[in-house]
């Protein structure tokens, strides 16, 4: 049978605040408070803890009441932000974690609250984490996504509830614990239902017709009787592997010591998969509640975890670890088959792939020390123009058959990257150069005239007539004259080995 889903819900009621004072810690212990502009109004829209000042309250209202208040314009980007990453932050207990805006966060713990000890243990060990940064924090574990939130909002903290005794912990709620919005929640207060176990109790028909057909869907997911799936921040990968650190992190050596061991692990994984990796990401669960993350690709799939550790290797000096590092992850984010290799005589088909992945890896080393487009090769393109004849292309990738006719006359081995103007004499209208600048052309091959697309008549440039001409100090050079009705003008497109 299939194993029940369990989830747990953390909700930060003061985010806004909280996430001021972990920017600006010289506001902690003062009377805080956040507005925002509504219409013509200005109301309060968080406070600190101890401000007897409710929000929804205007701005002016809230002054009046209580002098010396530090007043700051919400930030409902920034808090969304925030949520986003402390979600991203999550995933270190479980795979499938989201934010639930405006301060709430979604975790399905299915299967994953045994790694830190329990449900409830697993609960504390966020709350605690949290708290430690600088949050405000409620959690609560329910048997649905809906009902461990309402738990937590109606300030139920530390409440763990099964499928059983879910729907009469819940019953005791407010109907504000769903969030079914301002409206329906002062309608539902004119017919006298002030709690979720009211609703309940009222039959379904009538209910429906005053309140909504959507009060009803969140009244079922908080009792129980029904579900609706979290998204996560971000899929799943299709193998990953964490390791808690027993004492936090705090130096490349020892990252670098966590790296090989997860490597190892990955890899093994991949090899009873069938897989190889395409891309790899390691992430660092900080103690102060955020990540640090670093990735390596690779241009052909792998499971060579030497050759996948010195990649990623590299770039470990690019980790702040704060004030310590306390969970690693390390995830294929991408991954395609990858059978076993045997090896074979030369020229088989065997030793063609050995060969095939000796280059992936070089190119790979190339990439991690140069930068992913400093490693390039190039392809024909079937284009008449010289400069866009070639385009940039995977070194790893199949290569493109040549075009028909394509590079049918000699080409310089090296174009610039714009034909450069230049000066030049020749003693006939239509005839090769016998100077450049100053230096006297001592032979030249040519015409080779190009004309420009027909069927691109707009802001099109005249014919041009290419030169293999060479010059007195030796340099042989590819130069044409363009013409476009008048004097022609010269300039400099390549240079001959």
């Amino acid at each position: 049978m299939a194993e029940a889903r369990r989830h747990l819900a953390l909700v930060l009621p003061r985010l806004g605040t909280d996430r001021l004072i972990r920017r600006d810690p010289a506001l902690a212990g003062t009377p805080l408070l956040l507005w925002a502009q509504e219409g013509p109004r200005r109301l309060v829209t968080a406070v600190v803890e101890g401000v007897p000042v409710i929000p929804g309250t205007s701005l002016a209202d809230a002054l009046a009441a209580t002098p010396g208040l530090f007043c700051h314009p919400a930030d409902p980007a920034a808090d969304a932000a925030l949520l986003a990453a402390l979600a991203a932050w999550c995933l270190c207990v479980t795979p499938l974690a989201a934010p639930s805006p405006p301060d709430g966060i979604a975790l399905d713990i299915t299967g994953c609250a045994h790694l830190k000890g329990g449900e409830a243990a697993l609960l504390a060990w966020l709350t605690e984490r949290l708290g430690a940064a600088g949050f405000a924090v409620r959690g609560a574990i329910a048997a649905t996504s809906l009902g461990a939130a309402a738990l937590a909002r109606a300030g139920r903290g530390g409440t763990i509830v099964t499928a059983a005794t879910q729907g009469a912990a819940v019953s005791a709620l407010p109907i504000a614990a769903l969030r079914p919005g301002e409206a329906v929640r002062e309608a539902a207060a004119r017919l006298g239902l002030r709690s979720i176990g009211d609703l309940a109790r009222q039959p379904r028909g009538p209910l429906a017709r005053r309140l909504g057909q959507p009060l009803l869907a969140l009244l079922d997911q908080a009792l129980g009787h029904a579900d609706a799936p979290i998204r996560p921040i971000r899929p799943p990968p299709p193998a990953r592997v964490v390791r808690d650190c027993p004492s936090p992190l705090l130096t490349a050596e020892a990252i670098g010591i966590g790296l090989a061991a997860l490597m190892q692990a990955l890899c093994d994984d991949l090899g009873r998969r069938g897989l190889g990796a395409r891309r790899i990401t390691l992430t660092c669960h900080r103690t102060d509640a955020t990540l640090q993350r670093i990735g390596i690709g690779t241009g052909l799939a792998s499971r060579d975890d030497g050759h996948l550790t010195r990649l990623l290797a590299a770039r470990i000096e690019r980790i702040d670890p704060g004030f310590g590092i306390e969970k690693l992850t390390l995830a294929a984010e991408v991954t395609e088959p990858l059978g076993a290799l045997q090896g074979g005589l030369a020229g088989s088909a065997a030793a063609t792939a050995s060969r095939r992945e000796e280059l992936a890896r070089l190119l790979d080393r190339l990439r991690e020390r140069l930068g992913p487009r400093a490693v390039r090769r190039l392809d024909p393109f079937p284009s008449h123009w010289p400069e866009h004849a070639m385009r940039a292309a995977d070194p790893a990738s199949p290569p493109r058959p040549v075009p028909e006719g394509w590079a049918a006359r000699p080409r310089p081995v090296r174009l610039a990257r714009r034909p450069r103007p230049i000066t030049a004499v020749a003693l006939l209208p239509d005839g090769p150069p016998v100077r450049l600048g100053t230096a006297r052309v001592v032979s030249a091959e040519g015409p080779e005239r190009i004309l420009p697309a027909w069927w691109k008549p707009a802001a099109q440039e005249g014919a041009r007539d290419y030169w293999r001409v060479e010059t007195e100090d030796g340099r042989r050079l590819w130069v044409f004259a363009l013409r476009n009705g008048g004097p022609p003008e010269w300039f400099l497109h390549g240079w001959f080995a």
